[in-house]
């Protein structure tokens, strides 16, 4: 605990809620899907992110703690299903923070139009990942105008890309003519059929919104965290909805989707938009270095946003007796700073091997290409990690309120049930097609990387989850010998 109470307003809330969620980058790929995309979008609105945020306002305030779903998951299924969420919940974060300041460098390269050399891109990297790594050092309310600047430039960035799609679509009417209903089905294949591969828009749908339960660890940052939390996700859901789905529709109706690749990034997207609006190449290009050099300045506010979050859930594991002893130390502010080093130390291991490999192996694509490396394997344990939180709520529900002026949502058997269950179904399906992305053999192999990767994160953690159940059987049967001892049985 802070040995100083530091306020964190509803309005820094808000936003620290849109900083955390609201991912600037997504946009392009969201828009690749089609027209389907706003069916998508309903689907996962409906399905997920309303009940998800329901639940993480309930959990967060009726099981309050800086734990957040550790907390919530050991309260329904005991230490080792709580263990294992902290372990997925942790190990997806250096790997995300890789994957980010691999993507800055390419950023830099976009904006300037030049390749970095080896030790220009190692320094990059380097910087942001200590840069990131101090800023973990702050509880939220402290570093709360990070996450303010972070979430108002999103909102910018998006809503920019807003109004130049619906520019073009007055003036120069829509890119993508609709040909039929059939434009608007999901899975629907162009023959008819079927197109099973559709189901990994899922999985990049659901990481759009994740992020809720973050704001539950902001409980004691908060003057009225019983009001605030549920205002803060309710609110912030909203704003996050209609940044979402605007641009995305924006960059749908003013490019032909041929234009828009899935691993289109932001700055693509602007470039395509401007030059459909017939904005000259110069132009173009100052506008670009502005929106890149803003949008780094997201990928700090983002992480900076969700470091207290993370580390906060491990530490709670640590201070259980399931992870190392130092993993639960905190400084004088309640921050537990431990864990955001060892974070630090294996974010930096990640990326110089991930520059290094780009390096010796620049024709292979599938190692040189390391943000989708490592944000892949990031996004399947992460996804993981989702999992238990949601059977959480199914059984922690039923037990009733614990806080009567806490958050709660008023369901009956049938709906808390489907809230639960609805999003977990969606998390497997996310799951299966982020590691197969199409039903066949060969997407298998071509995906057995991540695969076998995914499969070593879960035995790491299982070895190191029952070595600390052990040692913790252990503590408890000699504190009950020494107690029989003093008590002369």
């Amino acid at each position: 605990m802070p040995k100083k109470k530091y306020k964190f307003r509803l309005f820094s809330a808000v936003l620290a809620t849109v900083c955390i969620i609201l991912v600037a980058d997504a946009v392009a790929p969201t828009a690749a899907i089609g027209h389907s995309m706003y069916l998508w979008w309903a689907i996962m609105l409906i399905g997920f992110f309303v009940p998800y945020a329901l639940i993480s306002a309930e959990l967060g305030t009726q099981y309050p703690s800086e734990g957040g779903m550790y907390t919530w998951v050991k309260k329904a299924f005991g230490k080792k299903w709580a263990s294992r969420v902290a372990w997925f919940y942790w190990v997806n974060y250096p790997l995300w923070i890789a994957s980010l300041a691999d993507l800055i460098t390419t950023l830099i390269m976009e904006m300037f139009g030049f390749e970095m050399e080896m030790w220009m891109v190692l320094a990059v990297q380097v910087f942001y990942i200590v840069l990131v790594t101090v800023l973990g050092m702050l509880r939220i309310s402290q570093s709360d105008w990070v996450a303010n600047i972070g979430a108002i430039i999103k909102i910018a960035i998006l809503g920019g890309i807003g109004a130049l799609g619906i520019y073009i679509l007055v003036t120069k009417g829509t890119a993508n003519p609709v040909e039929g209903w059939q434009d608007f089905v999901p899975l629907l294949g162009t023959d008819g059929g079927i197109d099973w591969a559709g189901l990994s828009f899922v999985s990049l749908i659901i990481f759009n919104m994740l992020g809720f339960e973050v704001v539950g660890t902001f409980y004691d940052d908060m003057d009225k965290p019983k009001k605030q939390i549920p205002q803060a996700i309710i609110l912030g859901g909203i704003l996050i909805a209609v940044f979402y789905i605007l641009p995305s529709f924006a960059l749908g109706v003013g490019t032909e989707f041929s234009e828009i690749a899935t691993d289109s990034g932001l700055l693509n997207a602007w470039q395509i938009l401007l030059a459909n609006a017939g904005i000259g190449v110069e132009v173009i290009q100052a506008i670009v270095v502005v929106v890149g050099g803003a949008f780094i300045l997201t990928l700090i506010s983002n992480v900076s946003s969700w470091n207290f979050g993370v580390y906060s859930v491990i530490a709670y594991a640590a201070e259980d007796g399931m992870f190392p002893k130092s993993w639960k130390k905190r400084n004088k502010d309640g921050v537990p700073y431990m864990v955001g080093v060892w974070t630090g130390i294996v974010s930096l291991i990640l990326a110089v091997a991930g520059i290094v490999i780009a390096y010796v192996f620049p024709d292979m694509e599938e190692l040189s290409n390391m943000f989708w490396a490592f944000f892949s394997l990031s996004l399947t344990c992460l996804l993981l990690s989702y999992i238990p939180m949601f059977a959480a709520y199914i059984k922690l529900h039923k037990n009733g309120k614990q806080v009567q002026n806490g958050y709660w949502v008023k369901v009956g058997p049938i709906l808390r049930w489907l809230m639960g269950l609805i999003p977990l179904l969606l998390l497997f399906v996310s799951l299966f097609f982020t590691l197969v992305p199409e039903l066949s053999w060969e997407a298998i192999e071509g995906n057995m990387v991540l695969i076998v990767s995914t499969a070593v994160c879960i035995a790491i953690g299982e070895v190191m989850i029952m070595n600390m159940s052990r040692k913790d059987r252990q503590k408890k049967l000699a504190r009950k010998q020494k107690a029989a001892l003093k008590a002369g049985k």
